[in-house]
C-alpha cells in the first residue's frame, strides 16, 4: 500500500499531463468562458468589436472592424466577421468606405470576402450594392462576381459582375451591362456653358 497508492497518483498525475499535452484543445472545449469582450467556446474564440489598420505597400491606409469577429486557434489566419466596416485609401487619395453584414478576413493573405448587404461609397460620389464581394487590401482590388447596382452623380449602372483593379484607376463591369443617365437641367448646362 506504501508503494501502490504513492505511485498511482504519480501516474494519474502523468496521465493527466500527458493527455493535456498530446491535446490542450480538449480542454477549451468543456471551457465556455467570458472575460470582458472576448468569449471562449470550444476552440472558437470570439471577440467584440476588433480593429486592423495599417498600410499598403504603396501606402495608402486601410482600416477595417466589426461588430463581432470569431477565430478558430486551430486555423489562427481565418477570422469570421460580423457587421464589416472597412475603409480603404485609393491611389488618387480617394477614401472607399465598405460595409457588410458578414464576412471572412483572411489575415495571411489579407483577402477580405464578403457576404450579404454590401455596400461600397466613394468620396467621389459613386456607392455600389452588392451581394458578394472579395476584397485583396494589400493591393486595392475589388471583385464581385454576382449582380451588381452603381449609383453615380449622373445615372445608374447595373452588371452581373464588376472589378476595380490598380487600386481604383480601373473599374470594369460585365455581363449584362445596363445604363441610365440622367440629363442635367437645362439651367445647370447653360451655367456651365457660360463659364470660361
Amino acid at each position: 500500500m506504501r508503494i501502490a497508492v504513492p505511485l498511482g497518483v504519480l501516474l494519474g498525475i502523468a496521465f493527466f499531463f500527458v493527455i493535456s499535452w498530446l491535446n490542450p484543445l480538449r480542454l477549451l472545449t468543456r471551457l465556455p468562458a467570458r472575460a470582458g469582450n472576448l468569449v471562449v467556446s470550444g476552440t472558437k474564440i470570439t471577440m467584440e468589436q476588433p480593429k486592423l489598420a495599417g498600410f499598403t505597400r504603396d501606402a495608402r491606409s486601410y482600416e477595417m472592424t466589426a461588430q463581432a469577429a470569431a477565430q478558430d486557434i486551430t486555423r489562427p489566419d481565418k477570422l469570421e466577421l460580423k457587421g464589416v466596416h472597412a475603409k480603404i485609401e485609393m491611389q488618387d487619395h480617394t477614401m472607399v468606405d465598405i460595409t457588410a453584414a458578414t464576412g471572412l478576413y483572411d489575415s495571411k493573405n489579407e483577402m477580405l470576402t464578403l457576404n450579404r448587404d454590401i455596400m461600397i461609397k466613394s468620396t467621389s460620389g459613386y456607392q455600389g450594392l452588392l451581394s458578394e464581394a472579395v476584397v485583396d487590401i494589400r493591393n486595392g482590388h475589388i471583385l464581385s462576381e454576382k449582380p451588381v447596382t452603381v449609383n453615380m452623380l449622373n445615372g445608374d449602372l447595373k452588371a452581373n459582375q464588376m472589378e476595380v483593379l490598380d487600386a481604383g484607376d480601373v473599374v470594369r463591369f460585365t455581363g449584362g451591362v445596363a445604363m441610365t443617365v440622367t440629363a442635367s437641367p437645362p439651367d445647370e448646362v447653360e451655367a456651365s456653358a457660360d463659364k470660361p
